[in-house]
C-alpha cells in the first residue's frame, strides 16, 4: 500500500484530499497544527471506512518540526511515495497597511512550508527513484488578487517552486505538480459575503463556486497519473483562462 503524506489535512480541502487518496487506496499521514479534533475525526472516519490513517501535530513553517513529523510518519507508514503540500493562511487587507510580521507571516506558512516539506520528502524518493508531490497554490498565484498581495505572491512561489522542482527531480522518477482552485466551498472563503459569493459566481463561465470533493479528484489525478509533471491544474470552473 502506497502512504501519503497530506499536510493542512483538518481544513477543507484537506480533508477531502486525505479521504479521497484513503478511497484509493493510499495510506495517509494527516498533519495538523492547531485543530487536532478535526484532524482525528478524520483520522476514525478514514479507518472506519477501512483505510489507515494516522493525525500528526505539527508547526510547518519549523524546520525541526518538520523533521519530527515526516520521522513519525515514516515510522508508521513506511516510504512516503506521496506528498500533498495543502496547508496555508489567507490575510487580506490593504497592502499598505501590512506589516512586515503579516508579510513573513504568510510568507513562511504558505511558501516556506513547502520549501521545508519538500526539501524533507525528496532524498528518501531520490533513493526509491519514485514519489510524487501535489503542491497546493490559488487562482491568485497566477492571476494576483486586490488586497491579497502576499497570499498572491507566495502562491506564485508555489507555482515556481513546482516548475524548478519538476525539471530537476524529473530524472530521479519523481513527479511535482501543481493545484490551483478557485473559489472553493471551504471555511477559508467562509468571510466572503453573499454578494462577494454572488458577484465570484457572476464571473464564473460554469456559474458556481466549487466544492472540496472536486479539488480533491483534481489533486489525487495529479498525483497519480504517471506521465504528468511540471503542470499546474486550475479548479476554478473557467474563473481564470
Amino acid at each position: 500500500m502506497k502512504s501519503v503524506l497530506v499536510t493542512g489535512a483538518s481544513g477543507g480541502i484537506g480533508s477531502a484530499v486525505a479521504l479521497e487518496l484513503a478511497r484509493r487506496g493510499w495510506s495517509v499521514a494527516l498533519q495538523y497544527r492547531s485543530n487536532r479534533e478535526a484532524a482525528v475525526r478524520l483520522e476514525e472516519e478514514i479507518c472506519r471506512q477501512g483505510g489507515m490513517a494516522r493525525a500528526y501535530g505539527a508547526d510547518l513553517t519549523d524546520e525541526a518540526q518538520v523533521d519530527a513529523l515526516f520521522s513519525a510518519a515514516e515510522k508508521d507508514f513506511g516510504f512516503l511515495e506521496g506528498l500533498v503540500n495543502n496547508a496555508g493562511v489567507a490575510w487580506k487587507g490593504l497592502f499598505t497597511d501590512m506589516s512586515l510580521s503579516d508579510w513573513r507571516g504568510v510568507m513562511d506558512a504558505d511558501l516556506t512550508s513547502v520549501f521545508l516539506c519538500c526539501r524533507r520528502a525528496l532524498p528518501p524518493m531520490i533513493r526509491q527513484k519514485r514519489g510524487s508531490i501535489v503542491n497546493v497554490s490559488s487562482m491568485w498565484g497566477e492571476v494576483g488578487a486586490s488586497c491579497e498581495a502576499a497570499y498572491s505572491a507566495a502562491k506564485a512561489g508555489v507555482i515556481g517552486l513546482t516548475k524548478a522542482l519538476a525539471k530537476e527531480e524529473g530524472p530521479s522518477g519523481i513527479r511535482v505538480n501543481c493545484l490551483a482552485p478557485g473559489v472553493i466551498d471551504t471555511p477559508m472563503n467562509g468571510d466572503l459575503s453573499p454578494e462577494d459569493l454572488a458577484a465570484l459566481r457572476e464571473e464564473t463561465p460554469l456559474e458556481r463556486t466549487g466544492t472540496p470533493e472536486e479539488a480533491a479528484r483534481a489533486a489525487a489525478f495529479l498525483l497519480e497519473e504517471e506521465f504528468l509533471t511540471g503542470q499546474v491544474l486550475g479548479v476554478n470552473g473557467g474563473l481564470v483562462i
